[in-house]
């Protein structure tokens, strides 16, 4: 288990006096507008002000309650794109999180192992003020949850919810609409053809996997008829066993026509179609825009990806974490993830 710290203690007016080389006072009157400070001098000040996010009126806030508060966000271990793309954007926060006295910890683990990831969280207890998973739903794992919750620590689960837990709130799509969306594209661009259709996700036990799946074969099975759905494979979200289970698979069936993958490994979906030669034949969906999906959609190997904005995912568990913290409400619209569509023609 990894842990990388992304913050440091919270600014104060005396660090951006130091790094404006002028004194507390100037600061205090730059901030209020008070005359008597030259242009450059300001400038200055507004420069080491900018560059830090610092926020004096809620650093204040922070500082009178008299401790910083500490958040884990317990994550998928390994080379998945998207998840990397959230830690990133919290690495990005710093300044933000600072003014706040928020430290922000990421820990990686093996959250499609029910075992392992619940004694991650038990580890975890009476350490932080709030805790932010990509949880599998399992016995084990709500057992977990329910034993930080009791013990006072806020819970968020992050892009797969455990709803039978007593977690406190759930950050991410519509798992549910985001298949059914995947579904409706693969039939749709499919056209008229008959044949049969693969689902690769990394783990059924995945809640967020579990829904796009039902969304997926709901709209096949009443909308598109004609198009056998295959059973579901598991990849573990890795790219080497996705090409092995995916390349078995177009072993045994010539007649694939459709593919939905239902989280990372993409590397390993698209080396499978590639051998296979069949990565401009097969109608590819899967989800988000990353480096590498962003290339398989100029490549015509994959035709559409449904996307969610890992930066507003990971503002947002931040967010709700320390409006629970607070004792604040949540604002549940704006708090909202959405889902787009995605193809070549509208890259952003």
């Amino acid at each position: 288990m990894a842990e990388d710290t992304l913050t440091a203690a919270a600014l104060t007016l005396k660090d951006i006096a130091r790094q404006a080389g002028v004194s507390l006072a100037t600061v205090d009157r730059v901030l209020h507008n008070r005359p008597g400070v030259r242009p450059d001098t300001m400038r200055r000040v507004q420069e080491a002000i900018a560059r830090n996010a610092f926020q004096p009126h809620v650093a204040a806030a922070e500082l009178a309650r008299g401790r910083a508060r500490r958040f884990a966000f317990v994550m998928p271990s390994g080379p998945n794109p998207f998840m990397q793309q959230i830690e990133a954007y919290l690495g990005e926060m710093s300044g933000w999180l600072a003014a706040r006295r928020l430290g922000v910890e990421m820990i990686a683990t093996d959250v499609f192992d029910a075992s392992v990831l619940a004694a991650s969280l038990e580890a975890l207890a009476g350490d932080y003020d709030g805790v932010a998973v990509v949880a599998l739903d399992h016995p084990g794992v709500r057992a977990a949850i329910n034993d930080l919750v009791d013990a006072g620590t806020k819970v968020v689960t992050l892009v797969s919810d455990v709803p039978s837990s007593r977690r406190h709130h759930y950050v991410g799509i519509d798992n549910i609409a985001a298949g059914r969306t995947a579904g409706a594209l693969v039939g749709r661009l499919a056209g008229q053809s008959s044949g049969k259709v693969a689902i690769l996700a990394g783990s059924q036990g995945l809640r967020d996997h579990a829904e796009r799946i039902f969304g997926f074969t709901q709209v096949m099975a009443s909308e598109f008829p004609e198009l056998s759905v295959l059973p579901v494979l598991e990849g573990r979200d890795e790219d080497d066993r996705s090409e092995q289970v995916l390349a078995r698979m177009f072993g045994r069936h010539a007649d694939i026509v459709g593919l939905y993958n239902v989280g990372a490994g993409t590397q390993g979906v698209a080396k499978a179609l590639g051998d296979a030669g069949r990565d401009k034949q097969v109608v590819f969906v899967g989800h988000d825009v990353t480096a590498l999906t962003r290339r398989l959609l100029l490549q015509g190997v994959m035709d559409a990806a449904i996307s969610q904005n890992p930066g507003h995912e990971a503002r947002a568990a931040v967010r709700v974490l320390l409006a629970l913290a607070r004792g604040e409400p949540i604002l549940r619209e704006q708090e909202k993830i959405r889902i787009d569509i995605v193809m070549r023609d509208n890259l952003p």
